[in-house]
């Protein structure tokens, strides 16, 4: 892979070392190409932004729609648009929720701490939740906005810190949702749109950011409602889901540490300088050194989350060589992007740009054999529908002709009629006469 999110890596001091395994992570050779076919793909048609440009972010789409780069595609081209429509930027950067105490006291959640691999822990306590007094003090549009900043928010600063603290990549989130006392009757019509309205969002804008879903103290009220709630979620969500009654415990305990794991769910953690641990937003991003870690990572936020975990590499560990004179760019005087380096070695000499778009390339013929096969079958249809057409006009002349036949021979018969009237007529004045 070569992204230009990760161009400005290799211009460093010639100190700098880099140690892929904490740049990239163990690739698999066939993500890899299925992600740079679907770069090249949005690359040719000019939709493919800078911000935009990253290895996980563009693989997260291919592994939610199984691999097949055309909807993958589509899926993000379909996030694109939803970004510029609802302006996802401006409420990432100027959205001000005030009433965000006012909502955590009647809807209590929020991030607390890390799992055992370094993610982010998210913890909702939904079955506590007062609807009427959180109707009251915002609104679902208020809300569904505030839940999209949030989101950036975990992308541009929690996954980063995390990577930083953990020293590999993180770019999901393990979460709890406690249930206890939910059930069909308390899910009223504002819970049921807000929550249709954030998994839409989450599932179709935020995919495969969700490592694992852990709902605890679900009772038979909501075994009921959960019927009904999967109906509204993707297979793939559906699979990283565990729906656990009230022994959850030993459960929780194999992903999240007792110390990160709140008091009232069986862990040793209380929080109590801030009134409680979901009122503290707890974990790396919180450290003002990890902060200033993600800052000088991403400056003002341009740079992608491929280039912050480069960065962390780059200034933490040792052990690739300083690249050689041999992996310069001589067509452009710079050093080749750590993509290309990588590129180039895992791939040899094979680098053609053909084997890269083989598995699009099959993908459209694919696309292309179903189309034609449809246009078939739809010719023959028609061709069906053109024959019982003339049948029908067939069938529908016949009756006409008996209807004239009919009505000839009705016609007939009144002349005949008239004509023996007359006939008797005549007689009956011959006989008077």
């Amino acid at each position: 892979m070569s992204f230009r999110s990760i161009e400005q890596l290799l211009r460093r001091n010639s100190k700098t070392k880099i140690s892929r395994n904490i740049v990239d992570g163990v690739h698999d050779q066939k993500e890899e190409q299925s992600v740079q076919s679907l770069r090249e793909l949005l690359l040719a048609s000019n939709e493919l932004p800078e911000k935009f440009d990253d290895y996980y972010l563009l693989l997260r789409f291919l592994r939610m729609r199984g691999f097949n780069i055309l909807k993958a595609k589509e899926m993000f081209l379909n996030m694109l648009k939803w970004r510029e429509d609802c302006s996802v930027d401006a409420i990432a950067n100027e959205f001000k929720f005030e009433e965000y105490d006012a909502v955590k006291r009647c809807y209590p959640h929020g991030f607390h701490g890390v799992d055992k691999f370094g993610r982010p822990l998210y913890i909702e306590r939904i079955g506590l939740v007062d609807l009427s007094k959180l109707m009251q003090v915002t609104s679902i549009d208020r809300y569904v906005k505030y839940h999209i900043s949030e989101q950036e928010k975990t992308m541009s600063l929690r996954y980063p810190a995390c990577s930083i603290a953990a020293k590999k990549h993180i770019a999901s989130t393990t979460a709890i949702l406690d249930v206890k006392g939910l059930g069909m009757n308390n899910f009223s019509k504002s819970a049921r749109e807000m929550f249709i309205e954030i998994q839409k969002i989450d599932s179709n804008y935020y995919p495969e950011t969700l490592n694992q879903l852990y709902i605890i103290n679900a009772g038979t009220g909501f075994r009921a409602l959960w019927k009904v709630l999967k109906a509204f979620m993707e297979a793939r969500t559906l699979a990283k889901i565990q729906v656990l009654g009230t022994n959850y415990l030993n459960t929780l305990l194999e992903a999240v540490d007792p110390s990160n794991l709140p008091d009232f769910l069986g862990g040793t953690c209380n929080c109590p300088a801030t009134g409680g641990c979901l009122l503290h937003d707890k974990g790396p991003w919180t450290d003002p050194e990890m902060v200033r870690a993600s800052k000088a990572a991403f400056g003002k936020g341009q740079k992608s989350f491929n280039e912050l975990t480069a960065t962390i590499a780059c200034e933490s560990f040792a052990g690739c060589q300083e690249p050689s004179a041999k992996q310069v760019d001589s067509t452009s005087c710079r050093k080749r992007t750590l993509g290309m380096l990588l590129k180039d070695d895992q791939d040899g000499t094979d680098t053609s740009g053909n084997i890269l778009r083989k598995q699009v390339d099959e993908q459209i013929s694919e696309k292309i054999q179903e189309l034609e096969d449809c246009a078939a079958q739809t010719k023959e249809t028609l061709q069906t529908l053109i024959r019982k057409q003339q049948e029908l006009m067939n069938h529908i002349e016949q009756l006409r002709r008996i209807l004239r036949d009919d009505t000839s021979a009705d016609k007939k018969t009144d002349v005949q009629n008239s004509k023996l009237e007359k006939a008797k007529k005549g007689k009956k004045q011959v006989i008077v006469v």
